[in-house]
């Protein structure tokens, strides 16, 4: 089996949308009501791949999971802190790949130059609590029925990650293209496998 984690791109809409939907469809954990169509994927990683990291791991050329970050909010003052999401094909959970997609994920995210990263959980959901704690992650703040999905109010709590010093005179991030094709690029990206393997 030859697994490999990469950037995605508008091929990968249609897998991506797959794992997606069942999770908007069937569960709390989006707050979104309607999946997005493919075309909709396709659109929403162009978008994040201006900036920021959306990477899937696939085995054998199929797709398994994927992970990304985006903004954490839209104002300047912001821009050294990102959200960070992962979702992993149901049949091939708790096997490590969102381990290995988040270790990559980071990775890049650190040499692009941001400090911090934030999940936001859809509570109770002890599995992706614990995943993200042994991560590093903690939680610092809780929302009372912030949302409505699937017949009643649900609460949210936001994880936090350090991922570096945070330097008293900080330059910008740089955008995602600037570091791709860099030998730091394919390295970050090959720590996850590193982590798949462990």
């Amino acid at each position: 089996m030859s697994f490999q984690i990469r950037l995605a791109g508008e091929k990968d809409a249609s897998a991506v949308r797959a794992i997606y939907a069942p999770i908007v469809k069937d569960t709390a954990i989006s707050f979104e009501y309607e999946p997005p169509t493919v075309g909709e994927m396709r659109d929403r990683i162009g978008e994040i791949t201006r900036h920021y990291p959306f990477l899937v791991l696939e085995r054998d050329k199929k797709v398994l999971g994927y992970a990304y970050a985006t903004a954490h909010r839209k104002r300047e003052a912001y821009r050294w802190a990102v959200e960070v999401s992962v979702f992993v094909d149901q049949p091939h959970r708790r096997f490590g790949i969102g381990r290995a997609l988040y270790t990559s994920l980071l990775h890049v995210l650190r040499l692009q130059g941001f400090s911090q990263a934030f999940a936001i959980i859809t509570m109770p959901n002890p599995p992706s609590i614990a995943f993200h704690e042994r991560l590093g992650f903690s939680q610092v703040a809780k929302f009372k029925n912030i949302g409505y999905k699937l017949g009643f109010w649900r609460d949210t709590g936001w994880w936090h990650l350090q991922l570096q010093d945070r330097p008293s005179r900080p330059s910008a991030p740089r955008p995602l293209p600037e570091v791709m094709g860099t030998a730091q690029f394919k390295t970050a990206l090959e720590a996850g496998l590193d982590a798949l393997k462990a």
